[in-house]
């Protein structure tokens, strides 16, 4: 079944970089790493417009750019040359599903958030000669990613937008997803990540409303806030809707999107000072956190915020929470469009003050 997910057919049209053999982060080796994108525009002659869009958990380019690409939205491929990048780990990108044998499943390499940027940055380079980024922007996984980017490489990024996202997991946010973790791993079919095709579908099941449980809000069950989806009943949209994004994929991938989530922190850069590290980031950087989210709550957001200089503090408020990324809040999309719009038009060293 996760085959037939990961396709052309379903999130193409993508393409495939080979960054072969490629040293992580924990010292291990990933063998032929690849590394699944799609770009959409024109890349400039002096490669000022390029945007740089990687994927968050369970996510694809292809989700993200029904959610955010299009004419007349902020990624307006007649503007910009926009490179939406899966992670390492997410079924298109080199992951335990379809990587040869004696590497695949449960024994893929551990991976990084910082891997993740350190082959994205030799992918552009080395596909596109692209060196510097007019913005970086991620939601969830991919503004870890985001935060990452910044702080990294802080030379190469003019402009950030992480969206709601944090640069080091919380104990309660490693906690939370210690859940979707366990909810996976307690299905007796899992058999250590050896599993038949199709076994673990309880297990996905499971996990599957544990995420809708804490990733949408109280307001949107309760107000039945999804019957514009055209579903009938909470049980409906939590089978229809949420159960039905995850059954389809690979129990091993979402592991290792879970702990990379788990393990996230900018701050292996700097010995463990979160502060020191944000210190790093030069871009002009709209941090965009959602007022409901219960994956990354506005407190957590805000307190990072304030170590990130020339930074701004942006709020957009979804009944959908934390999931609003998938595009589904017609008011969410416009306010981010508005922000990323504001944020592309400043210039790449307007002095800001972090707010408050």
């Amino acid at each position: 079944m996760s085959d037939a997910y990961y396709s052309q057919e379903l999130h193409g049209p993508f393409e495939t970089f080979d960054l072969g053999d490629f040293e992580l982060e924990s010292g291990e080796k990933l063998r032929g790493l690849r590394l699944a994108y799609a770009t959409f525009g024109t890349l400039a002659a002096d490669k000022s417009n390029v945007v740089l869009f990687p994927s968050w958990y369970s996510g694809t380019s292809k989700i993200l750019e029904q959610a955010y690409v299009g004419p007349g939205r902020a990624l307006d491929p007649a503007k910009y040359f926009i490179v939406l990048v899966n992670q390492i780990g997410n079924g298109l990108s080199s992951a335990p599903n379809n990587v040869p044998p004696p590497f695949n499943g449960p024994r893929f390499p551990r991976i990084t958030i910082g891997d993740d940027v350190r082959a994205q940055q030799k992918f552009l380079s080395e596909k596109f000669g692209i060196e510097e980024l007019a913005l970086v922007l991620g939601g969830s996984m991919g503004a870890q990613q985001t935060l990452e980017w910044a702080a990294r490489f802080p030379e190469r990024v003019k402009r950030a937008a992480p969206i709601a996202g944090t640069a080091r997991a919380t104990a309660h946010n490693k906690f939370l997803v210690q859940t979707f973790i366990d909810a996976i791993t307690g299905d007796p079919a899992f058999e250590d990540g050896w599993f038949k095709p199709g076994a673990v579908h309880r297990g996905l099941r499971r996990h599957a409303r544990a995420f809708a449980a804490s990733g949408f809000t109280p307001q949107l069950f309760n107000e039945e806030g999804w019957r514009g989806l055209g579903f009938t009943t909470a049980e409906d949209f939590a089978t229809g809707f949420v159960e039905n994004h995850f059954l389809p994929q690979d129990a091993n991938n979402l592991l290792l999107l879970a702990q990379k989530w788990q393990r996230g922190d900018v701050a292996r850069q700097t010995g463990g000072d979160l502060a020191a590290a944000l210190a790093r980031i030069k871009a002009k950087t709209f941090v965009i956190a959602i007022e409901e989210d219960g994956f990354f709550p506005l407190d957590d957001i805000l307190a990072e915020q304030r170590l990130i200089a020339n930074s701004e503090l942006k709020r957009v408020s979804s009944i959908w929470g934390h999931l609003a990324l998938f595009g589904v809040d017609a008011g969410y999309n416009a306010a981010i469009d508005t922000y990323l719009g504001e944020l592309l038009a400043l210039p790449e060293a307007a002095p800001q003050a972090a707010a408050a």
